[in-house]
C-alpha cells in the first residue's frame, strides 16, 4: 500500500505493529509483515531465471549503452496515485522493458526504445464453461500487429473474493489484433489445469506495445459454469 507523508512526519521505516514501513523509487508504502512461503515451483523458478537473466544482461551492457537507458528514463516517468512524478532507474526500465518483450516473444533491445504509447486494451468480461472448455474474454481496443495483450489470471477461487492482487500470474500473450473475445481456455489450462464448477477467476489484461511499454492492466472477472 503505497503512503504519502506530510509536514510532521516525513518519513516512515521499519516494522510497525504486524506492518512494515519501507520506501523505493515509487515512493513510501506498507506492506503487511508476513513469513515469505516459498514452494518454489516451475512458474516461479521461471520467473527468477528471467529477472536474473535480465540482470546479467545489464551488467554486460557496454557504459555507453547503460549510459543511454539512465539517459533514457526521463521518458519513461509515470505519475503515481499521489500525483507525485517518479521515474524507474536505468536498470529498472531495461529490465522491465526487455521482460515485456521476452513474454510478447520478441528479442530483447540493448538501447531505449523510442517511447510508444501501448495499446488500448480494456477487458470487459469472462465466461467460463468448463463443459465445453471455454474461458472467453471480451474486451474492448486493440493495437498493430506487433503489439501484444499479456494475460494474467488467477487460480479457482471463492467467489466471495474481490480483491487478489497477489494471485495474478502471468499465463501468455497474444497479438493486440486478436478479435474480442478472447479464448484463453488452453493458457489457463496450462497454468492452473481445468478451474472448478462454483469458483471464480480473475483477468487481468495488459497491452503491451512493441517496444516493451506496458499499459494500466484491466480487471474482470468470471464465475465457472458446467
Amino acid at each position: 500500500m503505497k503512503a504519502k507523508f506530510g509536514m510532521i512526519v516525513v518519513e516512515g521505516r521499519g516494522k510497525i505493529g504486524g506492518h512494515v514501513a519501507s520506501r523505493n523509487r515509487g515512493g513510501a508504502y506498507f506492506r503487511t509483515k508476513v513469513t515469505p512461503v516459498n514452494p518454489s515451483t516451475i512458474y516461479q523458478q521461471e520467473s527468477r531465471n528471467l529477472m536474473a537473466s535480465r540482470s546479467q544482461a545489464w551488467r554486460a551492457l557496454t557504459q555507453t549503452q547503460r549510459d543511454a537507458w539512465n539517459a533514457a528514463v526521463d521518458d519513461f516517468q509515470r505519475t503515481d496515485i499521489f500525483g507525485d512524478i517518479r521515474k524507474p532507474s536505468g536498470q529498472n526500465l531495461f529490465v522491465l522493458i526487455n521482460i515485456n518483450r521476452i513474454n510478447s516473444g520478441a528479442a530483447a533491445l540493448l538501447i531505449p526504445p523510442v517511447p510508444t504509447a501501448p495499446p488500448p486494451v480494456i477487458a470487459t468480461s469472462a465466461t467460463i464453461a468448463v463443459g465445453t472448455t471455454d474461458f472467453d474474454v471480451a474486451f474492448t481496443g486493440s493495437g498493430g500487429a506487433t503489439d501484444h495483450i499479456h494475460v494474467w489470471a488467477t487460480d479457482g477461487m471463492s467467489p466471495g473474493i474481490s480483491y487478489a492482487k497477489n494471485r495474478f500470474r502471468f499465463i501468455g500473450s497474444v497479438a493486440a489484433n486478436t478479435a474480442s473475445p478472447l479464448d484463453i481456455w488452453a493458457l489457463y489450462l496450462a497454468r492452473f489445469g481445468a478451474p472448478t464448477v462454483g469458483q471464480k477467476v480473475m483477468v487481468q489484461l495488459v497491452g503491451v506495445a512493441s517496444t516493451g511499454q506496458q499499459g494500466v492492466p484491466s480487471e474482470t472477472f468470471g464465475i465457472v459454469g458446467a
